[in-house]
């Protein structure tokens, strides 16, 4: 059986969801998670989003 729909959502965003993650400054990775800091809604990679929500890498949620 075929996964034709797989990854179905982020086709039509730009450069299909890809680019800078702001907090690990990782390039071409998947920035799809919105995170609100400081008032302000950014969107970085899965790996820091888990991090923000488990209180790792304060100091650099921090310097945005």
């Amino acid at each position: 059986m075929s996964k034709a729909h797989r990854g179905v959502g982020i086709r039509e965003l730009v450069k299909a969801g890809r680019g800078t993650c702001p907090v690990c400054k990782r390039t071409g990775v998947k920035v799809l998670y919105e995170n609100e800091i400081n008032e302000k809604k950014i969107k970085v990679c899965k790996e820091c989003n888990k991090a923000i929500a488990h209180g790792k890498k304060q100091e650099a949620v921090a310097a945005l």
